[in-house]
């Protein structure tokens, strides 16, 4: 039985068999989720030989320590943007063992919100030791704090399967 909904535990299982076959491990930087990347892929048996480790990078200063995000990235852009996902999945990707790294970042709501970022948009992106890189904003709406989280992994789990087919 698995924690998460049948789409995001489909979409993690799906994932860990097919990095388990091609020999890569994954790591994840999280923010707006918490940790649900990661817990998702571990709801799975076997995922120890996946998944190396994840980062949850709540604040800012999390997002600098661990991750290396730049303090003039956060300042011009904000923690939730294309920019600071970006330097997210870069520094997982390189602060890790892994082949593929995914970062997201976002407000889940219920606040939080501005006109020009409102509640329910993520920038997700994912990359590879190869050097493909992958950015999408979701606009998921303000579904609910749970919604939006729950859609971000699932988007999170698409974009690495996407990068561990390629």
């Amino acid at each position: 039985m698995s924690t998460f909904d049948s789409p995001v535990a489909t979409l993690a299982e799906q994932l860990v068999t097919l990095c388990k076959a091609r020999g890569l491990m994954v790591a994840t930087a999280e923010s707006c989720t918490g940790g649900l990347i990661a817990g998702a892929l571990t709801d799975i048996a076997g995922s120890s030989a996946v998944v190396d480790r994840g980062f949850v990078t709540y604040t800012n200063t999390a997002k600098m320590e661990m991750l290396g995000v730049q303090a003039a990235t956060l300042a011009a852009y904000g923690a939730v943007s294309r920019e600071t996902a970006l330097q997210m999945v870069q520094g997982a990707l390189f602060r890790s063992r892994a082949a593929l790294a995914v970062a997201v970042t976002g407000i889940a709501g219920p606040g939080g919100g501005s006109v020009d970022k409102p509640v329910g948009l993520v920038h997700l992106a994912a990359r590879s030791l190869d050097g493909k890189i992958l950015h999408r904003e979701m606009r998921y709406g303000d579904l609910g704090r749970d919604e939006v989280r729950l859609a971000t992994v699932a988007t999170a789990l698409e974009m690495l399967l996407e990068l561990a087919q390629a």
